[in-house]
């Protein structure tokens, strides 16, 4: 198992008489895609900051790379905030320029670095433009640009694709992913959570600044999910015992008389007994596949079905 990066232990953080974050524990891993989730207002943000350094946390132990993270030493960190931050009165080019000067790269190596970046992003064009004449979304991927140059070890991005178009997410999407098949570790903070089902190897889920769920995605769909088979049938579907109609998704080129239906499985219920089940009731099985919980379903219900997203 490889060693955890960052280490947060009884984090707590108090603003005045209000406690925002209280008792978190987790740790990420070395080189995983990690998901910290939330509604607006859980404490994701607060973490993060507290994390790296820039709140002073009210108690508990909060490591990057074995200590508390200091700029000067340890991890090269590449960092996303929520609020981004660039100098709109100057070039692109020159932005990214200084940005890469700040990392310890010379001018030529991050004047080049940033012109094979924005030729990536279709923003080749853009580089004599002033930051302020581009759009919001131009904006977020020079802001990305910088973000990841000089390859950092751990990227931490607050809300990454929020705004994107379909296209241009998949495309910032699939950078992250390079970065991260190169070794970065990842800690991504999302509302999108088929983003988090394909990227993130484990994730934790705040509620009003507590751990509601933390482990891999497997184990939180496990733990707020109920096991579910999802059957391609003729026939009738009689009631059972054994199990919930939840769903009936309209199968994709299906025969005639051919339905789709996801079946909510009782506690300790067994799939090989369901279908066989069926086929006694007459029902021509044709598939079943085990199906998830999928995070959108965790996540309305640890927050209810009206929670803020």
């Amino acid at each position: 198992m490889a060693e955890a990066l960052v280490h947060v232990a009884g984090f707590r953080m108090d603003f005045g008489a209000v406690t925002v974050v209280r008792d978190l524990s987790f740790d990420v891993r070395a080189g995983e895609t990690f998901g910290f989730l939330g509604s607006n207002g859980s404490g994701k943000t607060t973490t993060l900051r507290a994390l790296l350094g820039i709140y002073r946390p009210t108690a508990g132990v909060l490591h990057v790379g074995g200590a508390e993270f200091s700029p000067e030493r340890g991890v090269r960190l590449g960092y996303l905030p929520e609020e981004r931050g660039l100098y709109k009165r100057e070039p692109v080019l020159d932005v990214m320029t200084y940005f890469g000067r700040l990392k310890g790269m010379d001018r030529a190596a991050a004047r080049s670095w940033s012109r094979g970046y924005l030729e990536r992003v279709g923003l080749a064009d853009k580089a004599a433009v002033r930051v302020d004449r581009l759009s919001s979304g131009q904006q977020q991927k020079v802001q990305l640009g910088v973000t990841i140059m000089r390859s950092p070890e751990l990227l931490v991005l607050d809300e990454p694709t929020q705004g994107f178009d379909p296209v241009n997410r998949r495309l910032l999407l699939d950078l992250i992913d390079e970065q991260r098949r190169a070794g970065a570790t990842v800690v991504m903070v999302t509302h999108q959570m088929k983003e988090v089902e394909q990227l993130c190897d484990r994730i934790v889920l705040l509620k009003d600044g507590v751990a509601a769920a933390y482990g891999t995605v497997a184990e939180v769909q496990e733990q707020y999910g109920s096991p579910a088979l999802r059957v391609r049938y003729a026939g009738s579907l009689l009631p059972s015992p054994w199990y919930d109609v939840v769903a009936r998704p309209a199968p994709p080129g299906a025969a005639a008389g051919e339905h789709v239906a996801d079946l909510a499985l009782r506690d300790g219920v067994d799939t090989a007994a369901v279908v066989r089940a069926l086929v006694e009731q007459g029902v021509q099985v044709r598939a079943a596949t085990p199906v998830r919980t999928s995070l959108e379903d965790v996540f309305l219900r640890v927050y209810g079905e009206v929670g803020s997203r």
